[in-house]
């Protein structure tokens, strides 16, 4: 007896891109808006990394629909790569946002939120973005955290 095929309700929900995949999808969207293009050679050269493990990655995002990859001519977001790079950039800047209002050095908020963006959960991040807009809304507040 065979075993039934699974239907494509059954299908298990695509996961969240890992950590590195969502970093490249910030890079790749921040080229695109700065250059109006993105190529495997640009990102290497931001990440700092071989341009071997840029094209592997980048294929890879390509196979998950991420982006639309041409070898030699570069890439572009999908509807669904440009929603996932919409959401960390929203992330990236509320956590950016956030730690500005305890007067922090950019550079301590910028490597903060780089280890933060990827490892918190939606509920956390929605009660963040709720303080927030409380501690917009509130600036005798952020003075008395200043103090």
């Amino acid at each position: 007896m065979s075993e039934p095929e699974s239907s494509p309700a059954a299908a298990p929900a695509k996961a969240r891109p890992t950590a590195a995949a969502e970093d490249y999808l910030e890079r790749i969207a921040a080229l695109i808006k700065t250059k109006g293009y993105a190529r495997v050679v640009d990102i290497a050269a931001e990440l700092k990394i071989s341009q071997a493990s840029v094209t592997t990655m980048v294929q890879r995002l390509d196979a998950d629909g991420l982006v639309k990859y041409e070898k030699y001519r570069g890439m572009v977001l999908t509807d669904a790569g440009e929603a996932v790079a919409a959401r960390i950039a929203h992330r990236h800047e509320l956590l950016t946002q956030l730690l500005r209002f305890f007067d922090l050095p950019e550079d301590v908020i910028f490597r903060d939120v780089e280890g933060m963006e990827h490892h918190i959960s939606g509920e956390t991040l929605a009660a963040l973005e709720r303080l927030t807009r409380h501690l917009e809304a509130h600036p005798e507040i952020v003075a008395q955290l200043r103090k």
